[in-house]
């Protein structure tokens, strides 16, 4: 049960997450998701057939571009994602709204 309630809040928030490791700089893909490991622990512990969708979902809306590096020596191209001017504005709204919100859900858990 505990899995459903937790997958269930994860997912009302990924989209803020991943806005805020892109507003440092780009990133691709797997690169976000060692990211959201390193800071957010056994919490965000992300598949790519979970990150992919939410960053074409993000593309589609406008908020994040993406762009392909050259293959350099051995590296291979990569699939940068970079969050745009209007997701940087989205961005501090959600933040916004998720201050507000964890407020809130504090308070009634504090009772």
């Amino acid at each position: 049960m505990n899995e459903k309630y937790e997958r269930q809040m994860k997912k009302g928030v990924l989209d803020m997450v991943v806005l805020k490791l892109l507003a440092s700089e780009p990133k691709y893909g797997y690169q976000i998701i060692q990211e959201m490991k390193e800071k957010g622990g056994e919490i965000f512990l992300l598949k790519d057939g979970t990150l992919y969708p939410i960053l074409y979902r993000l593309e589609d809306d406008g908020l994040v571009v993406s762009r392909w590096s050259e293959a350099e020596g051995k590296q291979v191209a990569r699939k940068y994602y970079e969050i745009t001017d209007v997701g940087a504005k989205a961005l501090k709204e959600i933040e916004g709204v998720w201050g507000r919100i964890s407020a809130a859900v504090s308070n009634i858990m504090e009772e």
